[in-house]
């Protein structure tokens, strides 16, 4: 993987984590209720079901280059077609504000992390933003080993960075609501970011098949 590829990649792979979701509410909700240390936790609960996810996906697709190079290919188009999918449904989706209640409560690291663990386990749509994701920047001339070492680092370390922020702005959001017009600016930009991967990725198949 190029370093540029990498760039893109690890751009991609932000601006998916940072659109707003059950997981973000979880632990801006854990900021707001107790306090940094504990939204840390529930971090590292929602960072762990994604390791789970990128490790299954991972999986799934190094069998396939091992079995054809054909399927893979058919996986790796209909991946750039879900990914059209999804930024046309975050563009275009209708979007509320992010309430989070204020209210203090006392809760356990082992606590935290178990409901950010569960909470992120429950929507499956991470799963299919792997299987999706991941062919697109996959070599698979080049060791692939390695290729998805680096892939799966900076997934955990997108997920410690950009939901470590919604905690500490847990306190925040919970006296002041996050506006309808900043989510959907947030919404509007990772989707766009996903289409540009879509075609960017359509680009470099094309590119592929002239030599």
């Amino acid at each position: 993987m190029s370093t540029e590829l990498y760039i893109f990649f690890f751009i991609t792979t932000i601006m998916l984590v940072l659109v707003p979701g059950p997981s973000a509410i979880r632990v801006a909700t854990q900021g707001a209720s107790s306090n940094a240390k504990m939204a840390f936790f529930s971090v590292l609960g929602v960072a762990s079901a994604d390791a789970l996810f990128f490790a299954l996906s991972a999986t799934g697709i190094a069998s396939l280059i091992v079995a054809s190079n054909l399927i893979f290919s058919v996986i790796k188009w209909l991946g750039v077609l879900y990914l059209f999918y999804l930024g046309l449904s975050a563009i275009f989706s209708k979007t509320a504000t992010i309430k989070v209640k204020a209210q203090s409560t006392k809760t356990t690291a082992t606590r935290a992390f178990s409901q950010g663990l569960i909470v992120h386990l429950a929507n499956p749509k991470a799963l299919m933003y792997f299987a999706a994701l991941l062919p697109q920047f996959i070599d698979p001339n080049k060791p692939l080993a390695l290729q998805l070492l680096i892939m799966g680092f900076t997934c955990i370390l997108a997920d410690l960075l950009v939901y470590s922020m919604f905690g500490y702005a847990g306190g925040q959001l919970a006296r002041r609501q996050l506006k309808t017009w900043a989510v959907s600016m947030i919404n509007k930009v990772a989707g766009v970011a996903l289409i540009t991967t879509g075609i960017r990725m359509v680009g470099l198949e094309s590119l592929g098949s002239k030599y």
